[in-house]
């Protein structure tokens, strides 16, 4: 009897199932893309933080401030206002004061203090009752204002630094000149650019002098300007150091205590405290206090 041996076929896959499986290279193809996405994700989140976290600095136009101070300009010191030189009945009264306001406070005009002293010095020396009482008004360019504190006396400057190189950046920023007066020298030595290798050098006379300066009584800074001094080759012994402020930066020193003082009154400031705080474009002056004036 015959038999018939069976027909064994192997049984073929069809075609769209090798199309369905994913491939080892379609799987690092998407791991890539999904890595680039993270990726891009994290540094746009990074991004958007930097932008919002960033202080940006903006030019602002400052405006010219004025104050109408009360001067006497070239007017000799009094009681009144009064043209005529004081006689020394008068004189007496005014006389001591005067001479401590020339070496103690600072003011903002070297002609102005010096008339005052030769116009006081020529009453005492040729005057025996005069009819004059002088002019009450305190030093300063001659004119009337407003009761306020005047800036040299007003404003205090705390320069931050610990080493006498940052100081000199600072001072080079906002473009403030050393200079000595006095010792018996009739002009005033300056100095300034001292973060370069030769410091500049110039001489000019008191009389031709109009800018804001300060000056030091004692202390570390009084130091740090005689050293500057020293280093640009001014002599500087038994002369006053000073600080001349440009009309620039001056004005830069009103327009951040105005800022600061709001809707306050100015004739209600007696004390605006400065201090300087480094930029990513170099130094920048900000009010760390102000002071008020008592109620009379």
């Amino acid at each position: 009897m015959a038999s018939i041996a069976p027909h064994n076929k192997s049984k073929q896959r069809p075609v769209h199932a090798n199309l369905a499986k994913v491939s080892a290279y379609d799987q690092v193809s998407g791991l890539l893309v999904a890595v680039l996405i993270l990726v891009g994700t994290g540094v746009g989140v990074l991004f958007v933080i930097f932008l919002t976290t960033q202080n940006w600095e903006t030019n602002v136009s400052i405006p010219v401030i004025i104050e109408p101070t009360p001067g006497r300009g070239d007017h000799a010191a009094g009681i009144a206002q009064d043209l005529e030189a004081p006689g020394l009945e008068e004189l007496e009264e005014v006389l001591e004061p005067q001479i401590e306001a020339n070496y103690q406070a600072v003011t903002d005009a070297v002609t102005s203090q010096q008339a005052t002293l030769e116009n006081v010095d020529g009453a005492a020396q040729t005057t025996d009752g005069g009819t004059g009482q002088g002019d009450s008004r305190p030093l300063g360019p001659e004119g009337n204002g407003i009761d306020i504190v005047p800036r040299w006396e007003r404003w205090q400057i705390e320069f931050a630094g610990s080493d006498l190189a940052t100081y000199a950046k600072q001072l080079d920023h906002f473009g403030i000149e050393l200079g000595t007066a006095g010792g018996g020298v009739q002009t005033i030595d300056y100095a300034a650019n001292f973060t370069a290798t030769t410091p500049k050098r110039r001489t000019g006379s008191g009389k031709a002098e109009d800018r804001l300066y300060f000056t030091w009584k004692s202390g570390s800074l009084r130091e740090a300007d005689l050293e500057l001094l020293k280093r640009a080759g001014v002599n500087a012994k038994g002369r006053i150091p000073m600080q001349f402020y440009p009309a620039d930066t001056e004005n830069l020193l009103a327009f951040v205590e105005q800022q600061f003082m709001g809707d306050r009154p100015l004739h209600s400031i007696r004390k605006t405290v400065f201090g300087i705080r480094p930029t990513s474009n170099g130094y920048e002056f900000y009010v760390m206090r102000q002071m008020q004036r008592s109620t009379r």
